[in-house]
């Protein structure tokens, strides 16, 4: 890939199953008589690039997809069909919190956490008091995740994610959660990453912050690309599809 790509997509797709039987009763009834799963592509033959220190935008409908391209760029899915090529270390503010252990503390969550997004036990030594701190948990740092609120479990899990200094930023829908205070935080933090230069892709229903942050982004509808544009162009063309 080249030096100045930080993402690949090359026409990738990725197929889930529905129509799993979640009750004994009908799987049984099922290995008896089976019933055919019927295939479900989330996304089909998406294919695009993202530059160093570029920020994109992609907008679309719930359901359309946007949220399985995050997920494939950050590694947690892996794509049916195509390739992704990433070139840089991911801070994925996605699903934030997902990988914490409900009965371990605050404390204990920031080392598990912090070792799946890949720094060492040395790195998150170094980072602590900071990852805490820019949490504003300090007084629940040691106490059980299973007690957090939502907000709160946010709040560390963006923590964390952001202190991994990543050369690529995933967003998606992360401001959706917690106090003004803290969004304007987590604000003035992707604010900073973007003036240092890291790559960003942002998923947002907010205009606004997409056009605060982006020149660049992708209308995703039916798990297909739309369109490829200035944020201005994408932004109306998402205007006139949801209005039908």
């Amino acid at each position: 890939m080249n030096d100045n790509i930080a993402i690949n997509l090359d026409n990738v797709s990725k197929r889930f199953k529905r129509g799993h039987k979640l009750l004994l009763k009908e799987a049984l009834l099922d290995f008896f008589r089976p019933t055919r799963q019927e295939d479900f592509w989330a996304l089909k033959n998406i294919s695009f690039k993202v530059k160093k220190g570029e920020a994109l935008g992609i907008i679309g409908t719930n359901g359309s997809g946007k949220s399985t391209v995050l997920k494939l760029i950050a590694g947690v899915l892996s794509p049916t069909k195509g390739t992704i090529s990433v070139n840089g270390r991911i801070g994925p503010l996605i699903e934030l919190g997902a990988g914490f252990h409900p009965e371990l503390t605050g404390r204990e969550n920031i080392y598990l956490n912090g070792t799946i997004l890949g720094l060492s036990i040395k790195e998150i030594n170094e980072k602590f008091n900071a990852i805490v701190n820019f949490s504003g948990l300090d007084d629940f740092i040691d106490t059980p995740v299973k007690h957090y609120s939502s907000g709160m479990y946010m709040r560390l899990g963006f923590s964390i994610a952001v202190h991994v200094e990543p050369d690529i930023l995933l967003v998606d829908e992360i401001l959706a959660v917690g106090d003004a205070g803290f969004q304007k935080k987590c604000l003035e933090k992707m604010k900073e990453f973007h003036d240092k230069g890291v790559t960003i892709i942002i998923i947002s229903h907010s205009a606004d912050l997409i056009k605060s942050f982006c020149k660049k982004a992708i209308l995703i509808n039916h798990g297909k690309i739309v369109v490829i544009d200035s944020v201005e162009k994408v932004i109306n063309k998402y205007s006139k599809l949801i209005d039908g």
